[in-house]
């Protein structure tokens, strides 16, 4: 595995990652007050674009991060409509 492709797996980490703390608190708390729900589907519409984007390209760094992500944000997205 070359170092780019290392970088790749490193920086979906961190972007992933930095969603579980939110769905996470709002599994507990079930307030979804503050959460915009126009940011979360545009940017639930991106990561499925990105998705698209890396399984087209073969990127598979970029399609498991975006993967993750997607499921993520999406959950988010679906708990910010039900409780919101």
């Amino acid at each position: 595995m070359d170092i780019v492709t290392i970088m790749g797996y490193v920086a979906g980490v961190c972007t992933t990652s930095a969603f579980l703390p939110q769905a996470v608190k709002i599994v507990k708390t079930k307030h979804t007050k503050d959460i915009s729900l126009m940011m979360y589907s545009v940017l639930t519409t991106g990561i499925v674009l990105w998705c698209a984007y890396a399984f087209i390209n073969h990127d598979w760094p970029l399609a498991l991060a975006n993967g993750v992500t997607l499921f993520l944000a999406g959950w988010i997205l679906i708990l910010k409509l039900r409780y919101g």
